[in-house]
């Protein structure tokens, strides 16, 4: 597994593009796409990255977990 955890150079990117480049440098990762403000679950999972969305827009920083 790739030991990157965080995209910071993504936010402001259009979603599909970002999560184009997540999975080209780690190809086991779930990338889910959630609009912002979505609630959402807060367990912690290694293999995810999450992209909130706004506007088709990423507006955080993609992180794992």
């Amino acid at each position: 597994m790739s030991a990157k955890s965080e995209w910071p150079d993504l936010k402001g990117s259009p979603a599909q593009e970002a999560r184009r480049q997540i999975l080209a440098e780690s190809p086991q990762t779930e990338v889910q796409v959630v609009p912002e403000g979505s609630m959402v679950t807060m367990d912690f999972r290694e293999q995810r990255v999450r992209l909130f969305v706004k506007d088709g827009r990423v507006v955080r920083t993609p992180r794992r977990g």
